[in-house]
């Protein structure tokens, strides 16, 4: 992405007449201080933030840690307020940080990240840089056998297997089923409806508890209401289904810098793009995964993944 109205940092003009001791003076009150990354408190936030870290660092930026900084809000605020120079956001985040949840702009990838890029930008100095191609929306997620018994990659194959009288039974949170931003849209969208009776409501919005109902086919569960980029879900042989008419927001990770870290520091952009161009669904399920359902550390999984980019 080209930056706009980017000043450059390279001192011009300096006059040979100089003395040594001005000129380190000079260049040390123009020396970039390191580049501080957070990043959220979540698991994928733990693992984005352990590949912003180290790929900047590996490519030679000095950086700072402060990831896992605390929930959305937190991190954001930091951003905004200088405290951090870079971390990991979600495009569809942009609905709620310029009040325009109602706006349609966030149902598609490309939208969504123009719209987002565009007024942060404008509005605070911040960069976003390339996105992910991975989505950690609501979705809906289906047992690995019944995907593959019954061909079910989308939700239109969902669809036509309840019109055959397929069985199904969906672990899902309250707010799901009843918000009319999910499990209600996504049955308008694609014309199915399930009973009360092919519901299972659970408290809270634990994605966890979810999949586990599923996992573990719990009353009859064969279902469950998940994110997109769930680490559980290929551990427990669950399949999202895809969402093709984009009735859920769009939330692909992306950074987000301050746009004067990005001018000390312009390699970032080229260290980071790879990087997450390489973050597909199924990838990101598989990193996340091998920490919340692993255990393993965060910064080695980030470690390891950084190492196959280079190959």
């Amino acid at each position: 992405m080209k930056l706009p109205s980017l000043k450059p940092v390279v001192l011009r003009h300096v006059t040979t007449t100089f003395a040594a001791g001005s000129l380190l003076v000079l260049a040390t009150a123009h020396a970039a201080g390191p580049v501080v990354i957070g990043s959220k408190i979540d698991t994928e936030g733990s693992v984005l933030g352990e590949l912003v870290l180290q790929q900047l660092k590996n490519g030679g930026v000095d950086v700072k840690d402060r990831l896992q900084l605390g929930v959305t809000n937190i991190v954001r605020q930091a951003l905004v307020s200088g405290e951090i120079d870079i971390y990991p956001e979600y495009t569809g985040n942009g609905a709620f940080f310029f009040d325009m949840t109602d706006s349609p702009v966030w149902q598609k990838a490309d939208s969504a990240y123009e719209a987002v890029r565009d007024k942060d930008l404008e509005a605070n100095q911040l960069v976003w840089l390339t996105p992910a191609p991975a989505n950690n929306t609501w979705a809906i997620s289906v047992r690995g056998d019944l995907a593959r018994d019954n061909d079910l990659t989308s939700l239109e194959d969902l669809a036509d297997y309840l019109q055959a009288g397929g069985k199904l039974k969906l672990a899902a949170s309250a707010e799901f089923v009843e918000s009319p931003q999910a499990l209600p849209s996504f049955q308008e969208a694609y014309d199915f409806e399930l009973s009360q009776d092919q519901l299972l409501v659970l408290s809270g919005g634990n994605t966890a508890a979810t999949m586990r109902a599923a996992a573990l086919q719990t009353d009859g569960v064969n279902a469950a209401m998940t994110y997109g980029t769930d680490g559980g879900l290929q551990a427990l042989d669950l399949q999202v289904l895809d969402d093709n008419l984009g009735v859920q927001p769009v939330y692909q990770p992306a950074p987000v810098v301050r746009q004067s870290a990005l001018e000390e520091n312009p390699e970032i952009e080229a260290l980071l793009a790879p990087l997450f161009e390489a973050l597909d669904r199924d990838t990101l399920q598989r990193l996340n995964g091998d920490v919340a359902v692993n255990g393993l550390d965060p910064a080695r999984v980030a470690a390891d993944f950084l190492s196959t980019l280079d190959n």
